[in-house]
């Protein structure tokens, strides 16, 4: 479509980009989104499940970390007015034959290489619409896959990765507990040796469900984990409100030096109060989280338990210490118990009944270019009925959504490759589904 441009329309145009600079910077400056937790929790001992970390000592100054946001776009900076319209758009096959397909995700190494994981404990690459005969990783002898829920679940890359060769996985071993464990590849970049796993967390799991299994590199530099509360149902052991246990939870943690890890300096309980890796709590099965590229913002597809699904979401910025109230709350509901007087629970910004779906599939962010009129925009999905909804927030911070697409698939995940395009994975029938025009 052909755009003519008068000299009103460029005044105006400049007009919104000044004023959503302006917004981004008074966004940043933001000390605090989440009132913090009362004073009155006990401070906990040691976590039992997490291996001996390096903590930041008294009056340390921790070395800032490097943003790997691309620059601010002036198609990204303008409102988003409506939808575009769906039936103009497609998801477009473009591999099969996969087995149980459970995340994608490209290395950031301007390889055009996208990485996916099969839920068994393999990783399989996919280049030019066409998979490599060998896997890039290989790790099904430790990889416990006998519940619906477990395997191999998430993996990032470093966002040095093009010089470091880093990688992070996310997997329940063969005891069904979660392992987060460091890989590199090897002088052929597109193997990893499996024999050099280095074990960062392991964390006894209770159940075979409710593992989370996300992975994702921040704004920040830091890598954050998703966990379930540990499972069955009705978080039977108080998973999700206690701070004494990594589940439950979005954990956030500094893997910028060779081995091992560090807790940030300013993780919401570094000085007490709860395990010092949690960033955020109250939470049952995160399914997949992201972050905006271009914004920093994170969202959280949390699957609820019987009625209700949610989308959660935290600005760039946020201090952590966020509560997203399960189980007092299946997303904005109540559940089960009160919470104390003065304890704050953030609700999801989008949330919809078990007549539409069973269990969410958090998205991501589009920012791509080869569909500009759709940047901006939040994707998320349904594993039981394959839809695909579209959120945004109006200029008003109202947020909108729309149901886009029947897809008639599994979906386990979402993903993006170097350039921001996004793809659906079909956990089913193994396919791997591109966002194309028709």
């Amino acid at each position: 479509m052909k755009v003519n441009y008068r000299s009103s329309d460029i005044t105006r145009h400049w007009i919104y980009l000044v004023i959503a600079m302006v917004l981004v910077v008074i966004m940043a400056s933001c000390s605090k989104i989440a009132t913090p937790l009362p004073a009155t929790i006990v401070p906990v001992s040691p976590s039992p499940t997490a291996q001996p970390t390096a903590k930041p000592e008294a009056g340390e100054t921790m070395p800032p970390p490097v943003s790997t946001l691309p620059e601010a776009t002036i198609t990204a900076t303008m409102h988003i007015l409506s939808f575009p319209e769906p039936g103009n758009y497609h998801w477009t096959p473009i591999v099969g034959g996969l087995t149980k397909p459970s995340d994608l995700a490209a290395a950031g190494d301007g390889s055009g290489r996208l990485f996916l994981l099969e839920q068994a404990g393999r990783i399989l690459i996919l280049q030019g619409g066409a998979l490599f005969p060998d896997p890039f990783l290989d790790i099904r002898d430790r990889v416990g896959s006998a519940g619906s829920e477990q395997g191999l679940l998430g993996i990032a890359f470093s966002p040095g990765y093009r010089s470091d060769g880093v990688f992070y996985v996310n997997y329940t071993d063969l005891n069904g507990d979660t392992v987060i464990a460091r890989y590199r590849a090897s002088p052929d970049a597109n193997k990893a040796d499996p024999a050099g796993e280095e074990t960062l967390l392991r964390i006894s799991q209770p159940y075979a469900n409710h593992n989370g299994g996300g992975l994702a590199f921040g704004p920040d530099g830091y890598l954050y984990i998703g966990l379930g509360d540990g499972g069955s149902a009705a978080d039977p052991q108080g998973n999700g409100q206690s701070l004494r246990t990594l589940l439950g939870k979005l954990l956030r943690i500094d893997v910028s030096q060779p081995t091992g890890y560090r807790i940030p300096s300013n993780n919401p309980f570094v000085n007490g109060g709860g395990i010092p890796e949690i960033w955020a709590f109250g939470l049952r099965n995160p399914w997949r989280f992201s972050f905006d590229r271009l914004t920093g913002d994170l969202y959280i597809g949390d699957v609820g338990q019987n009625r209700w699904e949610e989308i959660d979401f935290l600005p760039a910025g946020n201090p952590g210490g966020a509560n997203f109230g399960w189980d007092y709350r299946e997303a904005a509901h109540p559940f089960e118990g009160e919470p104390p007087s003065g304890l704050p629970l953030l609700d999801p910004i989008y949330e919809y009944g078990h007549n539409l779906g069973c269990s969410v599939t958090g998205g991501v962010v589009y920012r791509g270019q080869m569909l500009p009129e759709w940047q901006g925009i939040y994707f998320f999905g349904d594993y039981c009925r394959g839809t695909v909804w579209g959120l945004f927030r109006d200029a008003q911070g109202v947020w909108q959504a729309r149901s886009l697409f029947e897809t008639g698939t599994y979906i386990s995940s979402f993903g993006q490759d170097d350039g921001g395009e996004i793809y659906l994975l079909d956990h089913r029938n193994g396919q791997v589904f591109r966002f194309e025009r028709r």
